[in-house]
């Protein structure tokens, strides 16, 4: 498991209709307007826009056309063509927001309306996570090039969209009687200066699943609600991981019986990771912003705004019936770690988890942030809901991309992902059960 591991990450980054927001949907857009976003409303939506001077390295990508085509063929053109002019047509600065919000809350809900196939249209696969991605990118380019007549504070907007557009706002569990609330986050693509056309199949997965609800093996229904987060380190910084979680294990009858983060791991398997390391250690690879965690196996670091905790934090899921299931792929429970011992000052793989007093180096799931989000999500439950079962799934890595770099999809890709999903949701049909480790475990 220790050579799986090491090798994850570098084998991940290689290897009802929705309708607009309807005050907007046909607006134009008024005179006045900056230049720059005019000119943007009329392009078509198969052309990629020309990133602003300051775009980031995200946003740089989109100067390959094949990004473009993934909004197109996903029938999500419209949100780029009337984007526009609905930024013109904003009065003022809280109008901004409102705005904001809608259509941020209207992309995410097209993408799992598309996902559940309840949004026809276009030819890629329906539970295909790129257009969501891809398609909210190209919107936070024409924020960017926004000019309107009063002040605004933008990076606080797109931050708004962004949480909108992931599943953060306007989410929340109906509250039914008798039916339990599981909450999951899966994440964006990433590894695409390599390979542009990559999915993230936990994207995928709680795309499928947002909203449903479905019946445990026990018999219970249960409600699943889900965000998808980005790769991005600042992201993780500025508290996205507790602005998605922290509002579904606050006390009350809408907050969540269980929660599980989802992220691409392993090549042909599914792990539940035991441990979660308090540590960024991946450098030198690096988020999907271009930054890196400043951490290295040698020199872990812990997180800007990361709160008080032990170094490490084992899952209180029931891993012993998750692990049940093993088809397609195998179901295994990761123990292993890396710490630093008490007393020492060198990293050491350890099979069977940390030992007492020593620093932690990665969890099971590595350095990276999807070791992050266990920890994060499962911190903040320890303070929260600490009786609540939670922890960490890895899926296998998402493989089968057309050799042909000018396709985005085929039938072996399409087959694979939808693989993962659909074992995704029987791994957490099977998570009735009492969970194996009982209550919170940590190691200071």
């Amino acid at each position: 498991m220790m050579i799986l591991r090491s090798a994850a990450l570098a084998a991940a980054l290689l290897g009802v209709t929705a309708v607009l927001p309807p005050a907007v949907a046909h607006a134009a857009a008024p005179s006045g307007c900056g230049s720059s976003v005019s000119a943007s409303a009329v392009a078509p939506a198969s052309a990629a826009p020309a990133p602003a001077s300051t775009a980031d390295p995200e946003q740089a990508r989109l100067v390959d056309p094949r990004t473009a085509a993934f909004t197109e063929r996903a029938a999500f053109g419209d949100f780029v063509r009337r984007f526009p002019a609905a930024l013109c047509g904003a009065r003022d600065a809280a109008e901004a927001g409102r705005l904001l919000d809608a259509w941020g809350e209207a992309l995410w809900q097209a993408s799992v309306n598309r996902a559940q196939g309840r949004r026809p249209g276009g030819d890629l696969p329906a539970g295909d996570d790129r257009p969501l991605y891809w398609t909210r990118l190209r919107m936070t380019v024409q924020l960017a090039d926004w000019r309107p007549g009063f002040p605004v504070d933008r990076a606080a907007l797109r931050s708004r969209f962004e949480d909108a557009s992931r599943g953060l706002t306007a989410n929340d569990f109906r509250g039914a009687p008798g039916v339990r609330r599981l909450f999951v986050s899966g994440f964006d693509p990433f590894g695409l200066d390599a390979e542009p056309r990559r999915a993230n199949p936990s994207g995928s997965a709680v795309l499928r699943l947002n909203g449903r609800r479905v019946t445990l093996a026990d018999g219970t229904p249960v409600e699943i609600r889900a965000v998808v987060l980005p790769v991005r380190y600042a992201d993780f910084d500025a508290g996205i991981v507790e602005r998605a979680y922290g509002p579904r294990l606050a006390a009350g009858p809408r907050a969540a019986d269980m929660i599980t983060s989802i992220s691409q791991g392993y090549p042909g398997i599914f792990t539940l990771e035991d441990w979660a390391g308090r540590a960024r250690s991946a450098d030198p690879y690096p988020d999907n912003a271009a930054a890196l965690s400043g951490g290295t196996r040698d020199h872990p670091v812990t997180a800007p705004g990361m709160g008080p905790g032990a170094e490490f934090l084992r899952t209180t899921l029931p891993t012993d019936a998750m692990a049940a299931v093993q088809s397609p792929f195998p179901v295994r429970l990761n123990t292993t770690v890396t710490e630093i011992p008490a007393g020492q000052e060198r990293p050491v793989d350890r099979e069977d988890g940390p030992t007492p007093g020593s620093r932690a180096v990665a969890g099971g799931g590595g350095g990276y942030l999807s070791n992050e989000v266990a920890y994060r999500s499962n911190r903040l439950r320890g303070e929260l809901n600490p009786r609540l079962p939670g922890g960490h799934l890895h899926t296998p890595v998402l493989t089968g991309l057309p050799a042909d770099p000018a396709r985005l999809s085929d039938a072996t890709f399409e087959q694979n992902e939808t693989a993962i999903a659909d074992e995704v949701l029987a791994i957490l049909r099977n998570s009735a059960r009492p969970a194996a480790h009982g209550s919170t475990r940590t190691l200071p």
